[in-house]
């Protein structure tokens, strides 16, 4: 599924995040008995710790400072879409007891709202997109942009890793930290704008490889060449989650792009953060330069495979100092 925006004014802007405070080395991580595969294999891909929430902190309290930092900005929005990868985020446990419907289905968007003590604002959730997060939420909120209303749209992505369950994908070799991350999604000339997204999904449990890095390379060329850029000869950076390090060196080199950064954020220090990796990344390499084309791509559980075309704008409006953002 392609889908072009050229010719609209949609932009991205006020990318945020804050992640997990508790640091824990692999070895931390394999003693708490949250491994499902091992520490030899986890560090061979290049991960050395996890970021997790800290004893009695919980994702809304994560999430709460990103959300607070956009708003600021928002001067008013129009709706609020959040996206988690884990079917558990998406709910706040109820009480045991409880049998009203009102106070059991308690939805983490509403729950947000709540404790920052908005009202009147519409929301919408998904959590079947997995770690291509970022790209379903630009799918979404794009669809919600209206000529006659310029309020933009605020996007929130959450995730911690559920009680009891492995922080590490065995087969996959992914290790996994608890993040939140919220940016802006609008007409106002400002930050990146959206030019395209090519958007990939399949029934099959399991894809090679090397079928992803063919995919990639197919999706990231047709996009451009239906959005009329010549990738060779620009300006590119290329953005690429924490995940299957050599899979995208392949991508990149597979792309004959002479000018391409290679990004891929920190794997080691903060394992791979989901959806937020995207924001992570674009809110650090955003320089100001007008006209430098991003492509991010997303890979997600479900299994979804993505990559979007943004056009750098202006300077980014409200994006996270990198440095204190993550523990």
């Amino acid at each position: 599924m392609k889908l072009l925006y050229q010719k609209e004014p949609i932009f991205i802007a006020g990318l945020t995040y804050k992640l997990g405070s508790v640091r824990r080395t692999l070895d931390e991580v394999k003693a708490s008995g949250r491994l499902a595969g091992s520490v030899e294999t986890l560090s061979a891909m290049g991960y050395r710790y996890r970021l997790e929430l800290a004893e009695g902190e919980t994702l809304v309290d994560l999430a709460i400072d990103p959300m607070r930092s956009v708003l600021k900005s928002a001067a008013g929005p129009r709706a609020l879409v959040t996206q988690h990868c884990h079917a558990e985020s998406a709910v706040i446990p109820c009480e045991p007891g409880d049998t009203i419907g009102a106070s059991r289905n308690r939805y983490f968007g509403a729950e947000i709202i709540q404790a920052l003590e908005i009202d009147h604002l519409p929301y919408l959730c998904s959590f079947a997109s997995g770690c291509a997060g970022f790209l379903s939420l630009l799918i979404t909120a794009s669809g919600l942009i209206s000529l006659v209303d310029d309020r933009p749209i605020v996007c929130l992505m959450a995730d911690c890793c559920p009680p009891g369950v492995p922080v590490d994908l065995l087969r996959e070799r992914i290790l996994g930290s608890d993040h939140s991350s919220s940016f802006l999604i609008g007409g106002k000339d400002r930050g990146y704008q959206l030019l395209g997204i090519n958007y990939y999904s399949t029934k099959r449990r399991l894809v090679p490889l090397v079928e992803i890095v063919k995919r990639t390379v197919e999706m990231i060329q047709t996009l451009a060449d239906d959005l009329d850029l010549d990738l060779a000869n620009s300006d590119v950076a290329l953005h690429y989650p924490n995940t299957f390090p050599d899979t995208w060196k392949m991508v990149t080199r597979y792309l004959q792009i002479g000018k391409a950064q290679h990004i891929m954020d920190e794997m080691s220090e903060r394992a791979h953060c989901g959806a937020t990796d995207s924001v992570i990344s674009l809110a650090k390499w955003h320089c100001g330069d007008t006209g430098r084309i991003h492509v991010v791509v997303n890979y997600g559980v479900g299994l979804h495979l993505g990559a979007c075309i943004l056009r750098e704008d202006r300077s980014l409006l409200g994006a996270s100092d990198p440095k204190s953002s993550a523990a």
